[in-house]
């Protein structure tokens, strides 16, 4: 058993070496073709059979993981797009800059993992404080349930504050809103068999700890604030 796992194994290392060495040497289709053997052509399909097969290996909760952190990042734009125009300091309009450079890239990785997939990936609309999402052409509002997400009250009221009291209701709904998208990956790696998907895995863990890291750094930024009032 222990052979065959190594034959295996080094075969597929092989093909690994194999398609790398024709990457970095940039060979030419004609040259591709020219040094093409039945072996090297059943290696590199090998090699790519087993890479699709590494790609479409998810679970269902990958899929909901993904579906439910794109709506939940989407009210975080919400939230950040009232900073300039609500007398937010300067800090905390530096902070809702960076939230939504990264939750808008975080938002495009999570659809192409799906569509790349083939599941049906989530379209945001955002008009104001109306948030719009849909999925396979129909309404998804189950995302209002989720850990974090504020409810349309929260939300106007955040809009409606000015200056210094903007910026301590910011900073408290986004550190609740954070802590509800560290809980979204917690659950998913408590799941069996769920992440296992290296993309799915490595994305889910930058949430995690860019928002960790952020929610430390909001909550001294709170603080600070409560002290000088």
């Amino acid at each position: 058993m222990m052979n065959i796992s190594n034959s295996l194994w080094g075969r597929f290392i092989l093909v690994v070496l194999f398609v790398a060495g024709m990457a970095a040497c940039k060979s030419t289709e004609n040259t591709k073709t020219a040094s093409s053997t039945p072996e090297k052509d059943s290696l590199e399909e090998l090699y790519w059979a087993r890479k699709d097969s590494a790609k479409m290996s998810f679970t269902q909760a990958d899929v909901k993981f993904m579906t439910g952190m794109i709506a939940h990042h989407a009210q975080a734009l919400v939230m950040s797009r009232l900073a300039p125009k609500n007398g937010a300091s300067q800090q905390v309009q530096t902070l809702a800059a960076r939230i939504i450079n990264a939750q808008k890239d975080e938002i495009q990785s999570m659809q192409k993992w799906l569509r790349t997939r083939e599941q049906p990936v989530p379209q945001i609309e955002i008009n104001g404080l109306i948030l719009s999402i849909t999925l396979d052409g129909k309404p998804y509002t189950s995302y209002r349930k989720m850990r974090g997400v504020l409810a349309q009250e929260k939300l106007e009221e955040l809009a409606a504050a000015r200056n210094k009291e903007f910026d301590k209701l910011f900073l408290k709904y986004m550190i609740q809103h954070h802590a509800g998208a560290v809980y979204m990956v917690e659950n998913l790696f408590d799941t069996d068999g769920a992440a296992q998907d290296n993309r799915a895995f490595r994305l889910a863990s930058d949430i995690q700890v860019d928002q960790r890291t952020e929610i430390e750094r909001m909550r001294l930024m709170l603080d600070k604030l409560q002290k000088s009032s």
